[in-house]
């Protein structure tokens, strides 16, 4: 595991980008694809907005990438709760993308249909199950969840199946979500980490034991694959 201090999200955002420039054409040397876990959620905007923006986008061979989410809320694509709607505003819309290398998870079927249709689309992407996306992007909750792994849930424990559908007591919805197995067989895995309020959930995840059901985030440890947490100074001021 190696982690990344930036002074806040901007600088964090920068030095992400880079960083992902840079590894995409290490992978894009060895092989004709690039698989990538998009996150939804408010920390990513910056990174997204940065890597469509003129200084950023010519350097990477987007028809070559293939994207993905980690996980999504059940609710239309219009809506602004949306992960999807967020990333392709801030970045899908603005670049190059062929649309048949885009999976969304749908909220147009039921949402037990969705996890299923999602988890046969990884599947022929990844014959091989020791391997899998070359890179995931993650954020954390204040709680400690990660995708749509919630404390208290089991399907934080899931081995078998690589997406499933839960419905969410506290917000009241259904959600589809990458399960650990499939994110743990990840080339790299990236943990986006910001803000006061997600301090002391960054400190157990990093420095308590084991215990993810408290703290689901301490589920996603990859298996032959890099773990990185990039974070800004406002959140690591719980780590010693």
């Amino acid at each position: 595991m190696q982690i990344f201090i930036a002074k806040d999200i901007d600088e964090l955002s920068q030095q992400l980008a880079d960083w992902i420039i840079e590894y995409i054409e290490t992978i894009l040397k060895k092989q004709d694809r690039f698989t990538w876990v998009l996150s939804g959620g408010n920390t990513p905007k910056k990174l997204y907005q940065l890597l469509s923006s003129e200084k950023y986008k010519n350097k990477i061979e987007w028809n070559k990438l293939h994207f993905f989410w980690g996980d999504e809320r059940y609710v239309p694509f219009e809506d602004e709760r949306n992960n999807a709607k967020m990333c392709f505003e801030n970045l899908l819309d603005k670049v190059s993308i062929i649309k048949e290398q885009v999976h969304v998870m749908r909220t147009d079927i039921e949402p037990e249909q969705s996890a299923i249709e999602y988890e046969k689309i990884l599947h022929a992407y990844f014959p091989n199950e020791d391997q899998s996306f070359d890179l995931v992007m993650l954020g954390m909750g204040n709680d400690g969840h990660v995708l749509s792994l919630f404390p208290g849930y089991d399907i934080v424990h899931e081995k078998k199946y690589w997406v499933r559908y839960i419905y969410l007591k506290e917000q009241t919805m259904y959600r589809i979500t990458l399960t650990a197995p499939i994110v743990n067989a990840a080339g790299r895995v990236v943990f986006i980490t910001s803000g006061t309020d997600k301090a002391a959930a960054l400190s157990h995840v990093l420095s308590h034991d084991y215990d993810p059901d408290l703290y689901p985030s301490q589920a996603i440890q990859p298996n032959n694959g890099e773990l990185y947490w990039w974070i800004d100074e406002a959140v690591a001021t719980g780590l010693k």
